[in-house]
């Protein structure tokens, strides 16, 4: 005769059983063996099996037959399983009708009932709803519990409130709940989160104090908040302090630590921590290699994450599809597509399906390096493959032949959509209308929003903002304007964006009194202006010759907590300049530095030596120019040019021609205009060598007509090439007839063409 079937083997094989649905077959299967039937025991674990893997349906048809056969009296704990299991999946509601339902089915919910779906309604952020729930609990006479205490406590946390968390954790004990450490760690947290560091610390010694120390999972959870927060240092000290009370790390720990590290940019220290990982006898995981792997791409070290692919696997870690589509992710974003496609080889051999994400991956990678054919093969691969058309796949497509120009066959990739059950939203139409206006066909891409409302699809600001940008950049006024003021009948509010570009394009269009009234309008709907808007406003005024209105504009921005920039600062020096004020502009040009603490840069310094080139003191300018690189802001080919051209005017030509070498031996490349410039005054001169020198010089970097390329022989290359330089520069009108005739003859003269510059640019001293 065999062994009895047990209600205590049933849950065994329940509990142990990887598959809920098969679980099911066997629960239902025992029975209709002799005898046996179901206790409490096995109708929880089987129910609770079935909510773990989210198997709702079949669990509530389980927890249907278990009122029938069980006393109800008995089921608050099968209830409480099944509210955190819908709770896990995020299923609020239908948590909440498992605990309204208790009372209905003759089940009094108890303190651990109320706890728990005060705990999923504060983990969802609904803290209105769970306070409730506390003060129904409370209107029952069910005195709260160290849990109840520690939930409310996280929701305090949770809205910011961390001194309303510790006002509870210090009530405790005057409630008759002891102190402990998942209380303490949640109002840690708390004070952390809020960047309240120096109550945060204090607090945990406090803890520690008390003998009080967390186990390593209520640790883990604690220092998660921190390096969430890129504070992996601080994690570090508390760490240390753990551990010298005898709480030893976990794998989850670490794993903690490496992605903090990651998320910091410290990612030869998170390498270092893998290895200690293995010191402390612990083995690294899938969830562990997929962050560093992460980390690595992120910095686009795809190469370093590749090594760490293999070295997972050759650890016996199977890679996911996680680490398959970072890596392709990762190399694609670098334009190595071929190596994007080795590594899906090598995963596909090894059983791993190309998804979504995969898809979308390859096909940024090849629009990002032009492939578009390829590009649109790979989306055919896709859906060929079975790949269930989606409108993110639709849109990285639409995305991509928008920003090729391909907007026929954006649109009508849009109109396939549809057919493939798969309607265009709203950022599909905002992907092709931003391609319209790239392309100057801003009245279709404003038909086109049209069809989109005609559709159902609302546009959003960016519709809105990528459609004014549009008409101001072809100076349409009227038409933004008209975009701006249908903005509010379709829910949509002008943000900041929305109105700088109004006034950058009024601006540009020179309507410098609708620019002001622009900004009184944005102010007065309170939409606040940032330091763009004001750089706008200060262009506009300086170029309307409202020096001194776009001066106080400083202080206005001084007032509002803004620092002015130094476009800002720019533009003002600039507008000075304009109205011939160099005074004005060079005594606001120092006292950006001194004043302000603003450093210049090249551009700002650009414009103040422009400015003293053109009324002719060189010597200022030059004192500029030098101070420049002294101040790390190192002259650029304008700063050159500049200078050049002033020289040249005050006829200083040793200068100039100074400055024309050194400029060409700091990797510039001068304009025909510039050589021409400098080769006039080098001829009036009569500084022939020194002219012919240059000729040659600009044949030796390539600075040649296109004809000179066509020219295979070296030798008639030689002499041809410099003949050809000079009859270019006179057909464009760079140098003079006279210039053209001393420097024809120079080129010819064989004594001169031993004297002329040597290979290299010359070192020119200053």
């Amino acid at each position: 005769m065999g062994a009895a079937l047990l209600p205590k083997h049933v849950a065994a094989v329940v509990k142990y059983q990887k598959d809920p649905l098969k679980a099911l077959e066997m629960f239902n299967l025992v029975k209709k063996e002799d005898g046996f039937k179901h206790n409490l025991w096995t109708y929880k674990c089987m129910v609770e099996k079935l909510g773990f893997h989210g198997e709702f349906e079949a669990m509530e048809r389980l927890l249907l037959e278990t009122r029938m056969n069980v006393d109800n009296n008995l089921l608050e704990g099968v209830y409480i399983g099944a509210m955190r299991n819908y709770g896990r999946k995020g299923k609020i509601q239908e948590a909440v009708n498992v605990f309204e339902r208790m009372d209905f089915f003759n089940c009094e919910p108890s303190v651990q009932s109320f706890n728990a779906i005060m705990n999923v309604l504060v983990e969802y952020g609904y803290f209105n709803q769970a306070h409730k729930v506390y003060m129904r609990m409370r209107d029952k006479g069910i005195s709260s519990d160290v849990y109840t205490y520690t939930i409310r406590i996280k929701s305090f946390c949770k809205t910011s409130r961390p001194y309303a968390a510790l006002r509870l954790l210090n009530n405790m004990p005057l409630q008759g709940c002891e102190f402990n450490a998942v209380a303490y760690c949640t109002v840690i947290g708390g004070f952390y989160e809020e960047n309240y560091r120096v109550e945060a610390c204090e607090l945990f010694e406090d803890m520690l104090s008390r003998g009080i120390c967390p186990n390593i999972t209520t640790f883990n959870k604690l220092i998660h908040t921190l390096t969430k927060k890129g504070d992996v240092r601080e994690s570090e000290k508390l760490f240390n302090k753990v551990m010298k009370r005898g709480v030893s790390p976990n794998l989850f720990t670490f794993n903690i630590f490496v992605q903090g590290l990651c998320r910091n940019g410290s990612l030869n220290e998170a390498v270092r921590l893998l290895d200690g990982i293995k010191r402390e006898g612990l083995r690294p995981d899938v969830v562990t290699y997929n962050t560093l792997i992460f980390g690595l791409c992120k910095d686009f070290k795809v190469d370093r994450a590749e090594c760490y692919l293999r070295t997972m696997v050759n650890d016996g870690v199977e890679p996911d599809g996680f680490t398959y589509n970072t890596i392709i992710d990762g190399y694609c974003k670098k334009g190595m597509i071929q190596n994007a496609n080795k590594i899906l080889k090598d995963a596909v051999f090894k059983g791993f399906v190309p998804d979504e994400f995969t898809y979308c991956s390859l096909i940024n990678g090849l629009f990002q390096d032009s492939d578009v054919d390829h590009a649109m093969a790979v989306f055919d691969e896709a859906l060929g493959k079975g790949l269930k058309p989606s409108i993110v796949l639709y849109n990285t497509i639409v995305k991509g032949l928008s920003q090729h120009g391909l907007i026929l066959q954006a649109l009508q990739l849009m109109n396939d959509m549809s057919e493939n059950a798969c309607s265009p939203d709203i950022w599909t139409y905002n992907l092709v209308i931003n391609g319209l206006c790239k392309i100057g066909c801003v009245s279709d891409a404003s038909q086109l929003m049209n069809d989109a409302i005609a559709k159902g699809c609302l546009p959003d600001i960016f519709t809105f903002n990528t459609l004014i940008d549009g008409y101001c950049k072809q100076l349409k006024l009227d038409n933004a304007i008209e975009v701006v003021n249908s903005m509010w009948n379709h829910g949509a509010t002008p943000d900041v964006i929305t109105f700088n570009t109004l006034l950058n394009g009024l601006c540009k269009a020179r309507k410098y009194d609708d620019v002001v009234d622009t900004f009184k309008e944005m102010t007065e709907k309170g939409c606040a202006p940032n330091i763009i808007t004001y750089n706008i406003l200060v262009e506009s005024l300086c170029k309307a010759r409202k020096i001194n209105e776009a001066l106080d504009l400083l202080e206005e921005l001084e007032k509002k907590g803004m620092t002015p920039d130094i476009v800002c600062f720019g533009t003002l020096i600039n507008g000075f300049c304009a109205n011939g004020d160099l005074d004005g502009a060079y005594q606001l040009f120092r006292r950006v530095e001194q004043e302000f603490k603003v450093s210049h840069t090249a551009s700002t310094y650009n414009i103040m030596i422009n400015a003293f080139c053109e009324k002719l003191n060189v010597d200022m300018a030059e004192k500029l120019f030098c101070e420049m690189g002294e101040n790390g802001a190192a002259p650029d080919s304008y700063s050159y040019r500049v200078m050049i051209d002033g020289f040249c005017k005050v006829g200083n030509t040793d200068s100039g021609y100074r400055f024309l070498l050194e400029k060409i031996e700091k990797g510039f490349i001068p304009s025909l205009t510039t050589f021409g410039r400098v080769l006039n005054c080098l001829c009036m001169k009569h500084s022939i060598r020194e002219a012919v020198g240059i000729i040659h010089l600009m044949v030796r970097k390539g600075i040649v007509p296109e004809v000179v390329n066509t020219i295979f022989e070296a030798d008639k290359k030689d002499i041809a090439a410099p003949k050809i330089v000079v009859e270019e520069l006179l057909k464009k009108h760079h140098i003079t007839y006279y210039a053209y005739e001393l420097l024809y003859d120079g080129i010819r003269d064989k004594k001169l063409l031993k004297k002329r510059l040597p290979a290299g640019s010359p070192h020119v001293a200053r």
